[in-house]
């Protein structure tokens, strides 16, 4: 299983759109581009959404096969990674399908969104198939249910305790989606009382986003910074692009590196 990127770009996610941001990528020939920009600011992945031509969010294997190609072609050392985020359209059998379907390096999955049919018996198969595979499954985590979840599912399928990648949202519950370096502490916490071998990451949302990633990264995590989650440079300005905020990311992690 391929190790998780220092720095991955989530460069548009489900929701915004260019009226959010007129960088914002929609179409694939954009996210393309978006993700040469930051492969040359320092990214090291990307984290994919596709969308329709009405620009909404989906969940289409052709379209995912269609981005990957492209990225191979113009990135060809970069990680990419699909989601199987449902934005309350998918069900927990659609978002495995796809997955089947494109057999991706990489693919988030939502443990909440996973766990809501209780099918544990189609999840271990679906564990199953990417270790199989070799589908690498990054396990998002928002809260200590989230976490509790995990140690349930840990149980029923004992394997991917060596192998795990997680991603840690910081702030999704806060107000007004502010999130906190304190916000960290919950997960980092669980990881020293637990016995596993993970590769983890964050992502934060609103203005404090470079904040909580430099937190991560002097923790020893890896991060996910973007306009998906983001759009806001360190002091408060609107960054003017996702390779924008990968260079002042990256910036602030070497200046770290440096003073340790």
């Amino acid at each position: 299983m391929k190790a998780l990127p220092a720095i991955m770009v989530a460069p548009n996610g489900a929701r915004r759109r260019k009226a959010d941001h007129p960088k914002l990528p929609m179409t694939i020939p954009e996210i393309v581009s978006t993700a040469a920009s930051c492969w040359d600011a320092g990214a090291g992945g990307i984290h994919l959404h596709v969308r329709d031509e009405e620009g909404a969010h989906v969940l289409d294997a052709g379209l995912y096969k269609e981005a990957i190609t492209e990225l191979k072609s113009t990135v060809p050392d970069m990680f990419v990674q699909i989601t199987t985020e449902a934005v309350g359209r998918y069900s927990p059998q659609q978002q495995r399908q796809v997955v089947k379907e494109v057999k991706p390096v990489s693919v988030s999955v939502s443990i909440a969104e996973m766990l809501t049919d209780d099918d544990y018996s189609s999840i271990v198969d679906f564990y199953q198939w990417c270790d199989q595979e070799s589908v690498a499954v990054q396990h998002i985590l928002y809260s200590t249910n989230d976490l509790e979840s995990l140690n349930n599912l840990l149980k029923s399928y004992k394997p991917i305790s060596s192998r795990l990648h997680l991603l840690f949202v910081l702030g999704r519950y806060a107000k007004n989606q502010q999130s906190r370096p304190d916000d960290l502490l919950i997960f980092t916490d669980w990881l020293s009382g637990v016995d596993i071998g993970a590769d983890w990451a964050v992502c934060a949302f609103g203005q404090s986003e470079t904040e909580c990633l430099l937190a991560a990264h002097q923790a020893g995590g890896k991060v996910r910074v973007g306009f998906e989650n983001s759009l806001w440079n360190a002091d408060g300005s609107v960054a003017a692009s996702n390779a924008e905020r990968i260079a002042e990311i990256k910036q602030a992690m070497d200046n770290s590196d440096k003073s340790d």
